[in-house]
Formats: structure tokens, C-alpha cells, sequence
């Protein structure tokens, strides 16, 4: 195995986990990118980040998608070099949205990108590795895949499946100020949950799949969980009380991941937002049905456009 480029620039949607009842297994993902270009060098590694994440996260090998990225061409049997990374960053930190999930990805999907045999990092490899980061694969399945997914682990492999979205269903995202550790968020968690409730969840997690790809009039009933948001709810109050608020009006609204963004499978008018205050941003993304990929370096769109 070989590198043959030594330049790939990929892009990777955000994602929630969960929606609801589908807790570690369900996920969608959303078209707001985190974008990063690799270069193969011949000095050290050095990371620039611009926009989310600048001035917080490590600027060399302790990068997480340096650290991704080396892992991919560990497996694939290639070479590793220095690597020079401008990662543009979109997705929030510390808010449910997925950032670690995509960061490993564009990692994985750019080392895929640099070798001679791009299929000893196929889609089911790069799930498995992925989760060996993340410890679940509920956003790396979205992440990498796009679109809805469900997610399940087989003994220590993983594996995934998409939900093919009914195009009526719109996505608001309600973005708080405030972050959320998602290691405080799991230990936020009982250690057993009841057999109703445990019942009661799986039922709304098979709904929830004939929700997203055919019955959105459904989603209300769908979205329903007692398995991990109230049971958060003391390490996310406004976001706790948000959905419930939302969820009596109508609204098929949950907590995104580990929170503490809400997550509404719908359109929210502006009447329903207006009054939220300056500690949220809505955002209305489209549904992001390609997943993570390689996107054209200059120099290639230019050879494509007949340019030299």
C-alpha cells in the first residue's frame, strides 16, 4: 500500500444521535460541514482551525483527526508522513451535534482518500474504526453514510443501516450557548432502567422508523423517550424544559446526542422561536443524504474544467 496523492480535502455533516428512543442506535445527519484539507509533507504536523474549535483544540498530532487519519493508514498498511491540515470548522463543540463523530471521520475518510487502494477503507471498515474512537457508532454512522441511519453493534463490530427520509420531513436545530461534556451527559445515566420503560422504548423506536421514511405525521409519538433525556435532565435544565415545551405545543422535538442542543423534526416558524432568547441559534439545515466525501482540490477542479 502506497500514498498516491498528497492532497484530499473532505467534508463531513453534522449529526444528532439518538432522536429520542433511539438511544445509541439512531441518527441523522445534517448539511452543516466541517471541511478539512490534508497535505502529505515532508516536516512535522501542523493543524490550523478555523471557526469552531480555533484557539481549543491541539495544533499537531494530538488532533484528533491527525490522530484519526494515522489510525486509517495504520490499518490500510501506509506509509504515514507529515501532515500540514486547514480544517474549517462549522460544527459546535460541546453541544450535541456530533463534532468528535466527524472529526474522526474526515480523518478516516481523508486517508482513504491518500492511498492506492481506497477499498481496504471501505464504508463498514471506516464504521468500525470509527467506533473504536467514539465507543458507539450512532453519529459515525450518519456522519459517514448520511441521511438517517440505525446503527448496532455485532459483539465489538459495528454495523449500519439507512432510513431513507420522507422528503416532507424539515429539520430545526436550537443550538444553545451553553456546552455539555458528553462523558457528564452518560454520567448522568442509571445503571438499569425498567422493563416498561425499556418496552416502552423499543416500540417508539420501531415507530420511529416508519416515521422517518414514510409517516412523518407520526413523528410526535415517535420522538418519545424514557430511557436518557429526563433522566439528564438535572446537567441540562433550559434544554430539558425547551423540548418539553415544545413536544405540548406539537412539535416532534428531542434532545440532539448527548444534548444540549434540542433537535425539532420540524419547521419551526418563527412565532414558535421568536422567543427563545439570545442564548439560542436556530438553524434549519437540510437533511444531508451523502455523508462524508472527498471533495475537489484546486488543482483537480481545475483539470476538470479543462483549465491548465
Amino acid at each position: 500500500m502506497r500514498l498516491v496523492r498528497d492532497e484530499v480535502r473532505v467534508q463531513v455533516p453534522a449529526t444528532s444521535a439518538n432522536l429520542g428512543p433511539g438511544f445509541d442506535s439512531f441518527g441523522l445527519a445534517h448539511a452543516l460541514h466541517d471541511r478539512v484539507r490534508v497535505r502529505a509533507t515532508a516536516g512535522r504536523t501542523e493543524v490550523r482551525v478555523f471557526g469552531e474549535g480555533a484557539g481549543e483544540v491541539p495544533g499537531g498530532d494530538d488532533h484528533l483527526v491527525v490522530r484519526a487519519l494515522r489510525a486509517g493508514l495504520d490499518h490500510a498498511g501506509a506509509p504515514q508522513a507529515g501532515f500540514s491540515l486547514d480544517c474549517e470548522n462549522a460544527i459546535p463543540h460541546g453541544r450535541g451535534l456530533g463534532s468528535s463523530a466527524a472529526a474522526v471521520v474526515a480523518g478516516l475518510v481523508a486517508a482513504r482518500g491518500l492511498i492506492s487502494e481506497p477499498e481496504a477503507l471501505d464504508d463498514h471498515v471506516l464504521l468500525q474504526l470509527a467506533t473504536e474512537f467514539e465507543g458507539h457508532p450512532d453519529n459515525a454512522a450518519p456522519a459517514l453514510l448520511g441521511g438517517a441511519t440505525v446503527a448496532w453493534m455485532n459483539g465489538r463490530e459495528a454495523h449500519a443501516a439507512r432510513i431513507e427520509v420522507d422528503p416532507r420531513i424539515a429539520v430545526t436545530v436550537l443550538i444553545p450557548t451553553e456546552r455539555l461534556p458528553t462523558s457528564r451527559a452518560r454520567a448522568a445515566l442509571p445503571a438499569t432502567v425498567a422493563h416498561a420503560d425499556a418496552a416502552f422504548n423499543a416500540g417508539r423506536a420501531g415507530l420511529l422508523t416508519l416515521a422517518l421514511s414514510s409517516r412523518p405525521d407520526l413523528l410526535l409519538p415517535a420522538t418519545a423517550d424514557r430511557l436518557h433525556q429526563a433522566q439528564r435532565a438535572d446537567a441540562m435544565m433550559a434544554s430539558i424544559a425547551l423540548v418539553g415545551r415544545l413536544r405540548e405545543a406539537g412539535h416532534p422535538a428531542v434532545v440532539s446526542g448527548a444534548g444540549p442542543t434540542v433537535l425539532v423534526l420540524a419547521d419551526l416558524g418563527g412565532e414558535v422561536v421568536a422567543g427563545l432568547g439570545p442564548e439560542w441559534t436556530v438553524r434549519r439545515p437540510a437533511i444531508d443524504a451523502d455523508g462524508a466525501r472527498t471533495i475537489p482540490t484546486h488543482a483537480e477542479a481545475q483539470r476538470a474544467s479543462g483549465q491548465h
